[in-house]
């Protein structure tokens, strides 16, 4: 698990960023389109709540749990988070009554369907300003840390669970 003051760290992020790309990685034939999301709340838990259009096929035919990545970005701001993680449809009543705010349970049942995403892997980017005449000294030293270790100036990530999300495979039928 990760530390409480990465977490809360991570909290404060994506909740200044507030917005994200959501991607469905599942490989089923019915997946929640991809869209932009608003994230209501980021629990103590590493748990994102959001909404998203309800589809126009029954939500019990979609898979319950699937695989998900978000990405977190704003012009204005000078970092980015991109965030994998296992994406649950909440339309259990009695979870859905357990919410604090009317609001939400009343969008819940209407028009959009509520979405639970359990972070395991977040990776938060600063972007470092380009100077114009920045000195070759850094530039080199830049190349050099990408090349020897295939990452990124300013790239952390962070690891949300014990065990990496598990790996759907496919077994063809004889």
């Amino acid at each position: 698990m990760l530390p409480q003051s990465d977490l809360r760290f991570l909290r404060e992020k994506i909740e200044e960023l507030k917005n994200a790309l959501f991607f469905s990685e599942n490989n089923a034939v019915l997946k929640i389109a991809t869209t932009i999301v608003s994230v209501l709340k980021v629990d103590e838990l590493g748990e994102m709540w959001f909404f998203v259009s309800r589809p126009q096929q029954a939500l019990h035919e979609f898979d319950r749990e699937f695989p998900v990545k978000l990405e977190f970005f704003r012009k204005d701001k000078d970092f980015f988070v991109h965030v994998l993680g296992k994406a649950f449809i909440v339309n259990d009543p009695e979870e859905i009554n357990s919410l604090v705010h009317d609001d939400i349970r009343e969008l819940a049942a209407g028009h959009l369907v509520l979405i639970k995403v359990r972070m395991l892997k977040a990776d938060y980017f600063e972007r470092t300003p380009t100077a114009t005449h920045a000195s070759w000294w850094r530039d080199l030293r830049n190349q050099l840390h990408t090349w020897m270790f295939n990452t990124r100036p300013g790239y952390k990530p962070y690891h949300l669970a014990d065990a990496p999300m598990p790996m759907l495979s496919y077994r063809p039928v004889a």
